[in-house]
């Protein structure tokens, strides 16, 4: 990366920004501070989740439909009540005056499931790995993201 230069960033939820505990928000991994020092340095952060606001949930169990499907503005809220700011939700708000891809356009992606990324396994907050956030925040140090 050439210093200074702004990435966006597609950012995944369950697993990366909280512990999974889907439909619930999982715990605090670490993720706000280091999300919050992103922007600070002017990337861009967009949501890139399977998350969506579904009304018509097809699952029996009660537990998925206490919030009539509310999964995506769950997520989102979580980031407006961790006052970090999204770029976009889901796609890039650029992308459709030069591609008709539905894949989200970012320069970068962190992800529980990328090849790469680092995981903490903590059977105390989840009984699945989750993003070590420390570790990414090194990794985004000695590229000279942050």
């Amino acid at each position: 990366m050439i210093k200074n230069e702004k990435l966006i960033i597609g950012i995944d939820f369950d697993g990366t920004c909280v512990t999974h505990e889907f439909p619930r928000i999982g715990k605090d991994i670490g993720a706000v501070t280091v999300l919050k020092k992103l922007l600070e340095k002017g990337h861009q952060l967009i949501l890139f989740t399977m998350r969506s606001n579904k009304e018509d949930v097809m699952s029996t169990e009660k537990e998925i439909h206490s919030n009539r499907g509310q999964y995506l503005t769950e997520a989102v809220n979580w980031f407006k009540e961790n006052g970090i700011e999204l770029y976009g939700i889901q796609t890039n708000p650029t992308q459709h005056s030069w591609t008709s891809s539905p894949k989200c356009y970012a320069q970068l992606y962190i992800d529980d499931r990328s090849l790469g990324c680092p995981l903490a396994f903590n059977s105390y907050l989840s009984p699945r790995p989750f993003v070590d956030w420390a570790k990414v925040e090194t990794l985004l140090k000695e590229r000279n993201i942050l």
